[in-house]
């Protein structure tokens, strides 16, 4: 006989139970470190290369001008090299700051549901309007309106039903594929400084990139100066000054080419603050060409990105999560939990079943299909009755009176169906959805029947996809 399993120590049940802080159970892509205080994006290891783009002609640049302190002669230009060194180190300390706050810190990042809000719930069969547009969620049989409409400052603005967040999102968020995570204000995803650029950090993503391009302008012109010096020293020979200032040169492209991009993000970020639009609504909605529901004056526009107080984060990333903690109510952290009531775990249950129809297995597809809503309304059945019908061909019922198929729905089947019917029916273009409609003519106590005929009509459209 084997031993018994001894139990487990005290000290092991209670870790095993203690519970956990958010961020480590967070279904997003983020990278956390400091136990939470800082938030990365899954392509944080571009931080490495952009630190390097911007270490790189800082210390090129403070090596060529320490160079040209020692062979000047004259104390004002001594004085010249030693502000330019101080002023590119400053300016690059700070630039990597602005580069670090806006790489580490939470872009805003909207709080995840365990299960889909009250309202999303609402089955209006019936009563869609061209604004509601439904969709099937990820929970099964689960329905629910892709989008609602809310008033934002007088104008009506769609909202989306995130499948993967299970809610709403606020008006101005959308969801960032990279990082999986619902964004407030998204305005896009950076790749240089790996991390979304929402709400909480746009102010910092702005002063880095207007930083950067600043330091870009002063390399430019103090590398110029030296190659204009040089040039003064050689004759006038560009060519000469050029071969002496070898590192300037170097700096001269690599800041002409840097500028652009930055330069040009910098000014193009200028007209999105001065009109409150972000990038990601410019190039969706195009606000530039209609009515913008979030557009102030200009001073305000400004004001609210440079003066205004940055709002804390609405998800606690280093609060405690327990398995009562997840039950509170709806607008808690996805954490892994299932999302199913038990009704719907009952339904799964059945689905693993095997439903056999005259000895062929039926697909879970076919399963699912509500056969009620084939059924018309009192209206629509004495108007059918009062029309020629088309009925499905003999053969198919009696190769169903295996099945199940009673002898009244097939003799009904041969006497009413004609041969122009035939052939109609027997057209590989006819659709399921004819077929369903055909159904409907059958006349009450035949729906068993019906149903089947349905089943093996979908089978035979599934085997020709």
């Amino acid at each position: 006989m084997k031993p018994e399993p001894e139990d487990e120590p005290p000290q092991q049940q209670q870790l095993e139970a203690k519970p956990r802080r958010l961020y480590q159970a967070w279904k997003g892509n983020n990278i956390f470190l400091c136990g939470g205080r800082l938030i990365f994006g899954p392509d944080a290891a571009s931080l490495l290369l952009t630190t390097f783009l911007i270490i790189s002609p800082t210390i090129i640049f403070c090596y060529q001008m320490k160079a040209k302190f020692h062979h000047s002669s004259s104390t004002g230009q001594q004085n010249m090299h030693q502000a330019a060194v101080l002023i590119v180190i400053i300016t690059t300390i700070v630039d990597l700051v602005f580069l670090f706050m806006t790489s580490a810190r939470d872009p805003g990042i909207v709080p995840r549901n365990t299960r889909a809000p009250p309202e999303a719930d609402e089955l209006l069969l019936g009563s869609n309007t061209p604004s509601m547009d439904w969709s099937d969620g990820r929970t099964p049989r689960m329905r629910f309106r892709r989008t609602k409409d809310v008033v934002v400052n007088g104008f009506m603005v769609k909202v989306k039903f995130c499948e993967t967040c299970l809610r709403y999102r606020p008006p101005r968020s959308s969801h960032c594929s990279i990082c999986n995570n619902c964004v407030h204000k998204f305005d896009h995803h950076c790749p240089w400084v790996g991390q979304c650029i929402g709400l909480r950090n746009y102010r910092y993503f702005f002063l880095f990139i207007a930083t950067s391009t600043f330091l870009c302008i002063f390399v430019f012109i103090f590398a110029w100066l030296s190659v204009y010096s040089q040039m003064e020293d050689n004759g006038g020979s560009m060519w000469m000054a050029l071969r002496k200032e070898a590192y300037s040169f170097a700096l001269i492209i690599y800041t002409s080419i840097v500028v652009w991009f930055v330069g040009g993000l910098t000014v193009f970020h200028l007209y999105l603050i001065g009109t409150n639009q972000t990038t990601y609504e410019n190039f969706r909605y195009h606000y530039d060409k209609k009515d913008n529901p979030y557009r102030k004056r200009t001073a305000e526009n400004f004001a609210e990105v440079f003066f205004t107080k940055i709002p804390p984060p609405v998800t606690n990333f280093r609060s405690w999560v327990g398995e009562g903690a997840l039950e509170a109510g709806f607008y808690t952290p996805y954490i892994g939990l299932d999302v199913t009531s038990p009704r719907e775990k009952i339904d799964l249950d059945r689905e693993n079943k095997e439903v056999l129809l005259g000895g062929v297995q039926i697909p879970t597809v076919l399963q699912n299909i509500d056969y009620g809503s084939f059924e018309d309304s009192s209206e629509d059945k004495n108007r059918i009755w009062g029309e020629k019908t088309v009925h499905f061909p003999s053969a198919w019922a009696q190769g169903n009176e295996g099945a199940g198929t009673s002898a009244t729905a097939t003799a009904a089947c041969n006497d009413e169906t004609s041969e122009d019917d035939l052939n109609e029916i027997d057209s590989p273009n006819i659709t399921s959805t004819q077929a369903s409609a055909e159904a409907n003519t059958e006349p009450p106590g035949e729906g068993d029947a019906i149903k089947k005929v349905i089943v093996q009509t979908e089978l035979t459209n599934l085997q020709k996809i």
